[in-house]
């Protein structure tokens, strides 16, 4: 009861989230209170990523400046696309503090063999550091094979710092951690676990996957570190997922955005040393504000982000992702969206890695096929991109699924691209795509048996909080 009232009047979480913590505690009391102190601790209010003051303040100046001359329309696009989306930008920079940058030069993979070989060519060609964060780092061949150059470059003097998520990397050996640090490499856990072999921190995970090399190149997206990321694992087979290299002024923000996670996980703190943010001459054209979202904030700002795009929408909105649980709101938005004539697309695996989230993933997607969205069921093998492209103008990609984990419960980090080429190659991409997948019509749907209704059911019941 204690518990109970906390979540109703102390924590203010949605209303989904609260209804669907008071079942558990009702029918399964004690359990549900051990489950609760597993997955329900709240963050949104506790300051977990800290800035030094002097970076801060040149932070906070530069957004001010950059909001101004939005408001004001002094502000000179370099193309039409971002210019149209102004809006949009100026969101991502109140809310998130993401300066808009337009000088960016983009590269789109979507293999992992060319992503990998693409990253471990830059990694040997690293001069000063090279700073690394992702969810999942395992210790078999391409993991193994990334330690190596890694600890190659540390012998070489190059600055290496590692962090991985301690839930996500439970694969990743000591032996190669050691063999890391042995050779004047920094390794370092995100929450890690007070426990041995267990974490009660199941939520709260840091979900991001970026890398800086010497404060030019930048990668962001959704390829972490395994062998069945190259669609080496027979059960999921290809591995389709969507990842960007990134050259320009860019790549200063999502450096930002890895000193805060190491400085918070690492007794060893980088300073914002000019060394990480040397100057950048203009590469690209390309629109870029880099977003990140997680529970220690109160707003959802990737979530933000994707319905403003929605929103936006005149012609089409495609949209790619392993997991498909939207809050109602944004649900609300991709249906107003289908019913206004726009053409709405989303692709899914067809193969589930997390059973519960692939029914309830089938539940949302029945709400779709009825106002007239199309809905395709990726074949080939897993796909796990994380991908939105509006009107070849604007798009997202990165970290975060269509699902309420990544919103609420998961440190996420998104790039907004505003950059008609690149969204172009974007929007060849899902129609690429769309040769391996199976379009889901209302009819099959409607026809699916009676046990597959139940699972969605139930899983829908405990989508708020998988």
């Amino acid at each position: 009861m204690l518990l109970a009232i906390t979540l109703i009047f102390l924590e203010r979480r949605s209303i989904s989230t609260t209804w669907a913590w008071l079942m558990v505690l009702y029918f399964i009391p004690v359990l549900g209170f051990i489950l609760y102190l597993i997955f329900g601790q709240n963050l949104s209010k506790q300051k977990i990523f800290t800035w030094d003051q002097k970076s801060y303040i040149a932070l906070r100046q530069s957004v001010a400046e950059q909001t101004e001359q939005l408001k004001e329309h002094r502000f000179s696009f370099l193309n039409e696309s971002a210019e149209e989306y102004k809006d949009l930008v100026l969101m991502n920079l109140v809310h998130n503090e993401a300066i808009f940058t337009q000088n960016n030069e983009v590269k789109i993979f979507t293999d992992g063999h060319d992503k990998f070989d693409s990253l471990l060519q830059d990694i040997e060609q690293a001069t000063h550091h090279i700073h690394l964060v992702y969810y999942i780092i395992r210790s078999d061949e391409l993991g193994t094979k990334l330690v190596n150059a890694l600890v190659k470059k540390a012998n070489e003097g190059v600055q290496v710092k590692v962090l991985y998520d301690d839930m996500g990397s439970k694969k990743f050996k000591r032996k190669l951690i050691k063999a890391l640090t042995k050779a004047g490499g920094e390794v370092a856990p995100f929450f890690p676990s007070k426990f041995p072999l267990f974490n009660l921190r199941i939520n709260y995970r840091n979900h991001r996957k970026l890398v800086i090399i010497d404060g030019k190149i930048g990668y962001i997206g959704g390829f972490n570190i395994g062998d069945e990321y190259l669609g080496l694992n027979p059960k999921f087979g290809y591995w389709r997922d969507t990842h960007l290299k990134v050259l320009g002024a860019a790549v200063h923000y999502i450096q930002s955005r890895f000193i805060l996670d190491w400085n918070h996980a690492s007794s060893s703190a980088i300073t914002y040393h000019q060394h990480y943010y040397p100057p950048l001459s203009s590469i690209g054209e390309v629109g870029m504000q880099i977003v990140s979202s997680g529970p220690d904030s109160e707003e959802e700002q990737i979530k933000n982000g994707y319905i403003k795009m929605i929103l936006a929408a005149k012609d089409y909105v495609y949209i790619q992702t392993p997991y498909f649980i939207p809050d109602d709101t944004l649900l609300d938005v991709l249906k107003i969206a289908a019913l206004s004539g726009v053409d709405v697309r989303i692709m899914i695996p067809n193969k589930p890695d997390h059973p519960f989230v692939y029914w309830a993933t089938y539940s949302h997607i029945g709400e779709l096929l009825k106002v007239g969205a199309k809905v395709y069921i990726y074949e080939k093998g897993f796909l796990h991109a994380k991908t939105i492209v509006v009107d070849n103008k604007v798009a997202s990609v990165g970290t975060a699924n269509i699902d309420m984990r990544s919103f609420r419960l998961n440190f996420e980090v998104n790039a907004f691209l505003y950059d008609s080429s690149l969204t172009h190659q974007l929007t060849c991409v899902f129609e690429k795509d769309m040769n391996d997948s199976t379009l889901l019509t209302r009819d099959a749907y409607e026809q699916r048996r009676l046990l597959i209704r139940f699972k969605e059911s139930i899983s829908r019941l405990l989508s708020p909080i998988l």
